[in-house]
């Protein structure tokens, strides 16, 4: 049983929700990465989805991309992010890692050793932004050569035999773009996401967290009502942003915004 599938089983059997952060790796400076990696598990993440630097990210907004672009700065790319999850695996192999990018980084490693430096590295899984299920093929292959889960994202549009091709290669768990647009865009409809997750759920047993509009405890209370996860990236990287004068702050920032949302989701 992979790390993923051991997390959502022990958090489903204590009817708890779980919280995955988003950080890119690197911002606001490679040195802070990990122990802000450290940090938000102990302000209470179990999953953590770390960005990987990318100059053109299609789906990321603003906030987000200028993330990528401090993380560029200072010459922060593939094999340091992996270099940065080997580092964070000397003290936590409990605490699940995903990769969140794009194609073209992963394309110019190549496939199978990008695959066997991540397995070797400790990443569980990896969700790539642009890369359609239709050509995961062999990449999805090496993967599971080394024990990681291909993680895709479905959003509202995605129609009924669109999730069921998804669904048929996905592992680990799903992750539900709550609204149209990019990170950090829009607001909240309840009604909709609880719909959606309800055709979703009726298709698959993977756990399905949603994101992109959570901002605070409120709504992740809200989507934690609804959702086995609550992925929280652009107000992270918020609070990291505001401390880019003083990048060590930035844990401590990052911290007390995770023990705000944890609390807000034990409070279901």
């Amino acid at each position: 049983m992979s790390r993923l599938q051991q997390t959502f089983q022990d958090l489903r059997s204590k009817q708890r929700k779980a919280l995955i952060p988003y950080v890119t790796a690197g911002d606001p400076a490679p040195s802070i990465t990990v122990p802000m990696m450290h940090a938000m598990v102990a302000a209470g993440s179990d999953v953590i989805e770390l960005g990987v630097p990318f100059s053109d990210p299609m789906a990321d907004g603003p906030t987000i991309q200028r993330a990528s672009e401090r993380a560029l700065e200072q010459g922060v790319g593939l094999r340091d992010v992996l270099a940065m999850v080997q580092q964070f695996r000397q003290q936590d192999t409990q605490t699940p890692v995903v990769l969140m990018g794009y194609l073209n980084p992963i394309e110019v490693m190549g496939y199978e050793l990008f695959a066997n430096t991540a397995g070797e590295a400790g990443v569980d899984g990896v969700l790539i932004v642009d890369m359609p299920p239709e050509e995961t093929g062999s990449l999805t292959e090496h993967l599971k050569a080394n024990a990681i889960d291909m993680i895709f994202l479905l959003a509202p549009n995605s129609t009924e035999q669109r999730i069921r091709k998804i669904v048929s290669i996905a592992s680990g768990y799903l992750y539900y773009v709550s609204l149209k647009g990019v990170t950090g865009a829009g607001h909240l409809d309840l009604e909709s996401v609880e719909h959606k997750l309800a055709q979703i759920r009726s298709l698959t047993d993977l756990p399905v967290g949603v994101g992109f509009g959570v901002k605070n405890a409120d709504t992740a209370h809200a989507i934690g009502k609804l959702a086995d996860g609550v992925v929280v990236g652009s107000a992270l990287i918020e609070q990291i942003e505001s401390c880019t004068d003083s990048p060590g702050t930035a844990v401590e920032a990052v911290s007390r915004l995770l023990q705000s949302m944890r609390a807000g989701l034990d409070s279901i």
